[in-house]
């Protein structure tokens, strides 16, 4: 290895008991090459991009040379998926490389992800496909630059492997980055084995590296339930403001750090529908948009259930104690889901029947098939109590009852008006929260067929830049904001597993 490509490992993880991982060398690839490197990310994290775009480097990336320093292991962790219990899941086509400090000290994973076979991979293959490498590229860096928790992008390496799915692919690595790859169903796999010493153990080191305000407390691990709580509260809440639908909401999918992970059958909504699912195994729609703060109620209930041996010797005071954090979830979720509502609606102020305004809309345009992030959108340029039906049209335009639209922005407007405050300044601050530019579903799957089936990047690096920057105008852009032609069918996601 040469000195350019030196990581400066910390693997904390690593220096946990055995039983929390399989230590682990990725799989070596036969003719990795680097499709795309977010040099950006690499600096942040220390790391020379152009030491990364070298030979030596990509076979980093692709797991095929293994640096200084690293310490290689899949993580073991169990889950619900889709409310079934599955004692052993794990890292089944992953590595965690190791860990590294980036520039505002924040401790990161650097893990390969569709890397080879693991002792957890069962029956699967443990090999990743070029197509959704480059969605939750694609997906995680805008998720990134709309202001949400999530793991990121280093880079994505085809590995001169052809994978079997429903039919030939070329193989593929994505180098991904999170504040810690711990999980719900990390917790849930030490209790299921009623092993209390490992969840002390992992409750500690969680509190350490994400939580450390908390070591003080006089109840250390019920206030790391409270937090986590809050902090997925908040999460959820951010989803559910830019119509962001996960698809697949496990507990092995829940970060006990509150990132977005794990982009599988995700998408975005187009026209706004609570009852909205993507994913096409998801039959019984329990992960639908309007679903994901119950779900994730529920997952918190699961990581409750496994911190009862930390929350007191007695049993039925645990008990209430995770009973009260969880409880707590649907009050915080709300604070968070208005406030924003708020902020996207142009109101400064709170007051008591903006929840009875804000659910109004919704359901018009549920009723109406209008676009989620374009209604928003538009809504800043017609904040003003001297608008009218003129100045409403791009508005109107998309309901397919404009009067349903009129009706509802008589009462918004008295509602500014009532407020008061500075046109232009109130506009500015509503593109600010309202993005004009999401990964629309249309255009991911162009982007995604062009890199796949033609060899071609061009719409894929187009699309990028401009989910770089999703709040500003980009009229050399501007087809990538609009919604799919009405004849389009229904979009479907896969897992890509």
């Amino acid at each position: 290895m040469t000195a350019e490509i030196a990581f400066a490992f910390d693997n904390s993880y690593a220096r946990l008991p055995d039983r929390f991982f399989a230590r682990m060398t990725p799989t070596r690839m036969p003719e990795p090459a680097l499709v795309r490197l977010n040099a950006p990310l690499a600096r942040h994290l220390g790391l020379d991009p152009a030491a990364l775009r070298s030979r030596e480097g990509v076979e980093v990336l692709a797991g095929s040379r293994v640096p200084a320093d690293a310490a290689p292991l899949s993580m073991a962790y169990a889950g619900h998926q889709f409310g079934g219990w599955v004692p052993q899941l794990g890292d089944g086509r992953a590595v965690l490389l190791g860990e590294v400090i980036d520039r505002d000290g924040v401790r990161r994973d650097i893990q390969l992800k569709g890397s080879g076979r693991t002792p957890f991979s069962r029956m699967g293959d443990g090999r990743a496909a070029l197509g959704p490498v480059l969605r939750e590229y694609l997906m995680s860096e805008a998720m990134h630059a709309l202001g949400v928790p999530t793991t990121r992008a280093l880079a994505a390496v085809t590995t001169g492997e052809t994978v079997m799915r429903e039919r030939p692919l070329p193989g593929a690595i994505l180098a991904r980055v999170a504040r810690s790859h711990v999980r719900v169903g990390t917790f849930q796999y030490f209790a299921a084995r009623d092993d209390t010493a490992a969840l002390r153990t992992l409750a500690d080191y969680v509190i350490e590296r994400h939580y450390p305000d908390l070591a003080g407390a006089e109840k250390p691990h019920r206030a790391l339930l409270d937090a986590v709580v809050e902090a997925q509260a908040r999460l959820v809440a951010q989803w559910m403001l830019i119509g962001f639908v996960h698809g697949v909401m496990n507990t092995d999918n829940t970060s006990i750090a509150a990132e977005t992970i794990d982009y599988g059958p995700c998408a975005f909504l187009d026209a706004f529908d609570p009852a909205t699912v993507f994913s096409s195994i998801d039959h019984g729609g329990r992960y639908a948009f309007g679903n994901q703060p119950r779900v994730l109620h529920w997952n918190l209930g699961c990581l409750a259930q496994t911190m009862l041996p930390l929350l007191g010797e007695d049993e039925e005071r645990a008990v209430a104690e995770a009973q009260a954090a969880v409880d707590a979830f649907p009050g915080r979720f709300r604070e968070a889901w208005v406030g924003g509502m708020r902020a996207k609606l142009g109101l400064g102020q709170a007051r008591e029947d903006d929840e009875a305004l804000i659910q109004d809309l919704l359901e018009r345009m549920t009723a109406n098939g209008a676009d989620h992030t374009l209604t928003f959108r538009r809504l800043g340029a017609v904040a003003d109590p001297g608008c009218g039906e003129r100045e409403d049209a791009p508005v109107r335009a998309l309901f397919r009852d404009p009067a349903a639209f009129d009706d509802w922005a008589v009462r918004w407007r008295a509602r500014l008006a009532a407020e008061g405050g500075e046109r232009a300044a109130r506009r500015a601050a509503m593109d600010a929260v309202n993005p004009l530019f999401i990964p629309r579903n249309h255009r991911v799957e162009e982007a995604l067929k062009a890199a796949v089936e033609q060899d071609d990047l061009g719409p894929f690096d187009t699309l990028m830049a401009a989910l770089a920057a999703p709040f500003a105008d980009q009229p050399e852009r501007a087809r990538l904001a609009e919604p799919p032609p009405p004849d389009q069918p229904p979009h479907r996601t896969f897992c890509g597993t």
